[in-house]
C-alpha cells in the first residue's frame, strides 16, 4: 500500500452542490449563490489576481519608484576582525590552523561559505591565518598589524 492507493472512506465524501438548477434546488435560478450584480456575479467572470483592482490603476504602478537593484551586485558574507578575536579568545579558532569560509560557516558565523569579507570593525590581539574572498583596508591593516596574514581566495572558487 502507498500514496497512489489511499481513498475516502465509502459515504466521506459528498458531491458537488449543483447552482443554477431552479428555485426547487435551494441554489435557485436568479443569482445562484454569486450575489446580485458586480462584475463576478456574471457570467465569464474570471478569477483576477490578487493585485488586481477592478480597472483602476493598481497601486504598484501608482506608487513612485525610486533607485536601482543591480542584478551583477556581489553579495557578501560579512565577519569582522572583533568577531574572529572573541572566537579566538572562546577557544573556537586554533591560532596554528588557517581560519577558512567553511571553517567560519561551520562556526556558524557566516551563513554562506562561497563569498566571505572580512571588515575591520573591533579589535584584533590574535595572530590569525585568514583566507577570505575580500577584505576591507582596515581588516587587512589590522591582521597583518598583528602578524597574521590575509589571503585572498581565487574568485572562481
Amino acid at each position: 500500500m502507498d500514496l497512489s492507493n489511499l481513498k475516502p472512506a465509502e459515504g466521506a465524501t459528498k458531491s458537488k452542490q449543483r447552482l443554477g438548477r431552479g428555485e426547487g434546488s435551494g441554489r435557485g435560478a436568479h443569482s445562484s449563490t454569486r450575489g446580485t450584480k458586480g462584475q463576478s456575479s456574471r457570467s465569464g467572470s474570471k478569477n483576477r489576481p490578487m493585485w488586481f483592482e477592478g480597472g483602476q490603476m493598481p497601486l504598484f504602478r501608482r506608487v513612485p519608484k525610486h533607485g536601482f537593484n543591480n542584478p551583477l551586485r556581489t553579495e557578501y558574507s560579512i565577519v569582522n576582525v572583533g568577531r574572529l578575536q572573541l572566537l579566538a579568545e572562546d577557544g573556537k579558532l586554533d591560532p596554528d590552523e588557517p581560519v577558512t569560509p567553511e571553517l567560519l560557516e561551520d562556526l556558524g558565523e557566516v551563513r554562506d561559505a562561497d563569498r566571505v569579507k572580512v571588515l575591520g570593525d573591533g579589535l584584533l590581539s590574535t595572530e590569525l591565518e585568514v583566507s577570505a574572498h575580500d577584505y576591507s583596508s582596515t581588516a587587512q591593516t589590522k591582521i597583518e598589524g598583528v602578524g597574521g596574514s590575509a589571503n585572498v581566495l581565487d574568485e572562481s572558487a
